[in-house]
């Protein structure tokens, strides 16, 4: 069993790791420090005196801390339980950060990322996946055996994964739980694709001794062509085979209904249509899964959020910020920085240009736009009442924080001035 002594151990490892070559952007004489002793130092990213190099990756602690309270108030305001995508940052530091501000747990999406939260000693872990892997399931089940607090769960979606995930934990002391994955339709991603493929599972299920129903659950953005209309019409699909499901008896012996969706896009739909789930024989656990909300982001969930529907309920704050600097300006018309393709997330959306510092002082980066991308480079085009030379500090907004995180290992956490106050360990 893991104790509040043995997390608050296991996160103090973090602290107590080393400083070095490993880790992009941080001041070579800190080489030699822990983490824990640089933090301390309270280090400013823009004093030269400090050592940071570019590129490096900030995250802003006002406005983690905002984007954490806002979802904490959200889910509460709501009546949802928050268990928030993991896989987004994979930080220990953070998921701690996400419990304290009421998560119920976590969420996760292959067993690596399980063993890195279980390290750090997360209790509650959603699996948003169909586990059939022999070896994870079988540590599974050593953790489940080795701690009556752990409480997992995971999707299931095929009578053929029933099958597998039977035989891999023949003889385990406790039973996984599962949930069955209703699908957003034809050419979505995993997912049973009908209520009647959905019973089928329901009944494999029922069949072993080894798994024990407990839910329904799925991920609403991969409905074709997403819009509120069709998105509200899968999720009271889910919760029609929620409800038809417990009047068939088949939640017996789970203690709750788990019943879970939300990504980062539609999670007011969510919300909206989870307030109608009607009474059922056990307690709903109606699990919220958003993720991207941590750090949000300047370009993809800036305009694709929720919020935006409902300015009412609140504002995420993008909370990362690419330094770079200018490393060429062969033309009038053109700058190089030092960050390209691996420091810079792209997948969802080229940086945006925002400010540009010289000589301890900041303006914003009129004329300057991202054009292409080389691995170590970013190309700027730069218009003539564009003002940046080499030397000059460009700092970046990004997007897709799923991928911003991945490309670093450890990210400093600094107030608006640029003191660093923490560094964020990631495990990817």
């Amino acid at each position: 069993m893991r104790s509040t002594h043995t997390t608050a151990v296991a996160l103090a490892r973090l602290a107590g790791e080393r400083v070095g070559h490993r880790f992009k952007g941080l001041p070579p004489d800190a080489a030699g420090l822990t983490v824990g002793e640089l933090a301390a130092q309270r280090r400013n990213l823009f004093d030269p005196a400090s050592g940071f190099t570019t590129p490096v990756l900030a995250l802003s602690a006002e406005r983690l801390e905002h984007n954490l309270a806002l979802m904490e108030s959200y889910a509460t305001r709501h009546g949802l339980t928050f268990a928030p995508h993991g896989k987004t940052s994979m930080a220990p530091r953070l998921f701690h950060r996400q419990i304290e501000h009421g998560a119920w747990g976590i969420t996760l999406a292959v067993p690596h990322q399980v063993r890195v939260a279980r390290e750090f000693g997360i209790q509650r872990v959603f699996l948003g996946n169909e586990l059939v892997d022999a070896a994870a399931l079988r540590w599974i089940a050593g953790e489940l055996a080795a701690d009556p607090e752990f409480r997992f769960v995971c999707y299931v979606d095929s009578v053929r994964g029933v099958e597998l995930m039977d035989a891999a934990l023949h003889g385990a002391a406790r039973p996984v739980d599962v949930v069955v994955e209703l699908g957003a339709g034809e050419g979505a991603r995993t997912g049973v694709r009908t209520e009647a493929e959905a019973a089928a599972v329901a009944d494999a299920v029922a069949g072993v001794e080894t798994l024990r129903l407990v839910g329904v659950a799925g991920y609403e953005a991969q409905v074709p062509g997403a819009g509120p209309e069709s998105v509200r019409g899968w999720l009271e699909r889910l919760v029609a085979l929620a409800v038809e499901f417990d009047k068939a008896g088949r939640f017996a012996g789970a203690g709750e209904i788990v019943v879970s969706a939300g990504g980062s896009e539609w999670f007011d739909v969510v919300a909206d249509v989870f307030a109608g789930i009607p009474a059922m024989s056990l307690p709903v656990l109606k699990l919220l899964r958003s993720g991207a909300y941590v750090s949000h982001d300047d370009l993809h969930y800036r305009r694709l959020t929720p919020f935006n529907r409902v300015p009412e309920e609140g504002a995420l704050e993008p909370a990362f910020r690419l330094w770079a600097q200018v490393v060429s300006r062969p033309s009038p018309s053109q700058a190089f920085v030092n960050a390209g393709k691996r420091d810079a997330a792209y997948d969802l959306g080229d940086p945006v240009a925002q400010v540009v510092r010289r000589d301890g002082t900041e303006r914003p980066a009129t004329g300057i736009e991202v054009t292409a991308f080389s691995d170590q480079h970013l190309w700027l085009g730069t218009a003539p009442e564009a003002d940046v030379e080499v030397g000059d500090w460009v700092g970046f907004g990004l997007s897709h924080p799923c991928t911003i995180f991945d490309k670093w290992q450890l990210i400093p956490l600094a107030e608006a001035d640029g003191t660093v106050v923490d560094y964020i360990r990631t495990f990817f």
